[in-house]
């Protein structure tokens, strides 16, 4: 049967009721509605209000964000839930192991912001090695300094990705154009190799990679995965590019390596706390270095968010939403 086929079936026969806590798309009512899915769109609820809202219906499906964390206690409340549709790539604020014990199925969408990612990942790359930003900043200022931001080229360089996923994938096939050679580290044994990268260990990595870009998702075991002894261990002095999660990079050893020049620059996209007005005193004087740092790009977590990825973020979730009540209709609270 065909994709079309089995929406019309999953349509006829059951009727999912999915609640969405946070701003999407204007396309989303339409496109669930084709499938079946009745859409509660409340993005004005607070956090503290979502439980209330699950408890008064018999949602099947909740659809976030990044609002709220999606807890076993927070589960206790929607106890007729079968998934939880995240829009983006992040599962972070997402409590896998309690899904699982409550049988309620996780569908997110790093397929819906991998491109926004990849080309962002390069835009960081040449903002780094050809001082754009510091450029541009110079010259509203009337200065006119050429030799100071003599920059580097892409091509003969060997870039070096940490997790070749959906977003490091992505990165590699926009460098391929370049010149350059990319070699990339992923822990899973299923990841396979393709025409863009190179696979390698990590060690081959840190020997040779002139450039760390990282591709890895938060979890508690990658908590400042990248820190100071793994920083070190690069043979030669690397830039730096974070498109991931601010909390997997240790931003003291980021800070020791580009006062000591084995980080020769950095472009961070995220931080280890994007709450800019509650910073620790800590995370308040590492931010005010990073900052001040003219060989550091700084921009409020952005990679994967633009007009199209908007859009296709709900493409990739309605079609695995649609996917899942295919396969297991039977369960639903209408049925």
């Amino acid at each position: 049967m065909s994709e079309n086929g089995k929406n019309a079936l999953v349509s006829q026969h059951y009727r999912s009721v999915c609640l969405v806590v946070d701003e999407m798309h204007p396309s989303l009512h339409e496109m669930l509605q084709a499938i079946g899915v009745d859409i509660h769109y409340q993005p004005n609820l607070t956090a503290a209000e979502v439980p209330v809202a699950l408890a008064a219906f018999p949602y099947d499906g909740l659809m976030v964000r990044s609002k709220l964390r999606i807890t076993a206690d927070l589960l206790a409340h929607g106890p007729h839930l079968r998934y939880v549709a995240r829009a983006g790539a992040g599962v972070d604020n997402i409590d896998e192991p309690a899904l699982a014990s409550a049988n309620v199925t996780l569908l997110n969408a790093p397929e819906g912001n991998r491109d926004a990612v990849g080309e962002y990942a390069l835009g960081l790359l040449l903002a780094l090695f050809r001082n754009i930003t510091r450029a541009d900043y110079e010259v509203r200022q009337g200065q006119w300094r050429r030799e100071a931001n003599r920059g580097e080229e892409i091509g003969g360089k060997i870039i070096g990705l940490l997790g070749y996923g959906h977003m490091g994938r992505a990165f590699a096939r926009r460098l391929s154009s370049f010149g350059c050679t990319v070699l990339a580290h992923d822990i899973d044994p299923n990841c396979v190799p393709d025409d863009f990268a190179t696979l390698v260990s990590l060690a081959e990595l840190q020997a040779r990679a002139e450039v760390l870009s990282l591709h890895i998702p938060y979890s508690p075991a990658n908590h400042h995965f990248v820190n100071q002894g793994l920083l070190t261990q690069f043979s030669s002095a690397i830039w730096l590019l974070n498109t991931a999660r601010g909390e997997v990079l240790d931003h003291a050893a980021l800070i020791a390596g580009l006062q000591a020049g084995s980080v020769r620059g950095a472009a961070l996209d995220v931080l280890e706390n994007e709450r800019l007005g509650a910073l620790t005193l800590e995370q308040q004087a590492r931010f005010e270095f990073l900052s001040s740092a003219p060989n550091v790009v700084l921009s409020p977590h952005v990679s994967g968010w633009t007009h199209q990825s908007y859009a296709r973020i709900n493409e990739v979730l309605v079609h695995k939403i649609g996917a899942f009540l295919t396969s297991r209709p039977g369960e639903l609270a209408g049925s």
